[in-house]
């Protein structure tokens, strides 16, 4: 039977696969896109602050969804040369995201290539997996007051045939519980709550997390995406 537990570094390859089978069209479209996209959006997580990912078990130890993010995101600023160094700079990482040729200027995110339109940016997803700053922190207008603001930063997913079956409500409690906890004990500033991004491409979920308590915070539309927030 199917239940929700905490994440053990075990799970890490299974983490690995959930993000890039559930990306959107826009990126799974491209090899070099899914195999950078878990060191964007998984793995430092799962590294840096295992006490606040939980992991949908199907019964056999195999790992079917994931709630994962981290109390403060500039705690997880403060932490990350520690990623890089472990997982970004290890063999596997190495392959999967090469270094990028410079951190000094962001390159942008979609490139026109001829025949296709325009297409993600490989060397801008690397960028962004080993500069925090650009990763979580900084953007459009309106990025950093929430940032500021809405401190915990949470990320769902769950493979197609387990969804629609309560288990996403569940582990997205159980992340919130978590970072109460950490709150209550002073361990972490958390601000005013718990931050997410939505997808352009899967807007469908907005209705989801605002039964589960977030609102739609205004600004994230400029990068083509939904800013939601939960007050804590």
């Amino acid at each position: 039977m199917a239940s929700i537990r905490p994440f053990k570094p075990a799970d890490t390859e299974d983490c690995k696969h959930i993000c890039r089978a559930t990306l959107p069209p826009s990126l799974s479209s491209s090899p070099r896109a899914v195999a950078m996209a878990p060191y964007l959006w998984t793995l430092q997580f799962t590294h840096l602050f295992p006490e606040h990912c939980f992991v949908l078990d199907d019964g056999t130890g195999h790992v079917v969804g994931y709630v994962i993010g981290a109390p403060d995101v500039f705690a997880l600023a403060r932490e990350y040369p520690r990623y890089v160094q472990e997982v970004l700079g290890s063999e596997q990482g190495l392959r999967d995201v090469p270094v990028p040729k410079q951190l000094e200027v962001l390159e942008a995110w979609n490139v026109p290539v001829e025949g296709s339109g325009m297409v993600v940016n490989p060397e801008a997803m690397a960028q962004n997996a080993y500069k925090v700053e650009w990763l979580v922190l900084e953007g459009v207008e309106g990025k950093r007051e929430l940032v500021e603001g809405w401190r915990a930063m949470l990320h769902i997913d769950i493979l197609e045939g387990f969804q629609g079956k309560g288990w996403g409500r569940k582990m997205v409690e159980g992340f919130v519980e978590s970072v109460k906890k950490a709150k209550g004990e002073g361990r972490y500033h958390v601000g005013k709550g718990i931050q997410l991004g939505v997808a352009g491409e899967n807007t469908k979920v907005v209705k989801f997390y605002e039964k589960l308590g977030f609102r739609v915070y205004p600004g994230g539309e400029k990068e083509g995406n939904v800013w939601m927030v939960r007050d804590l």
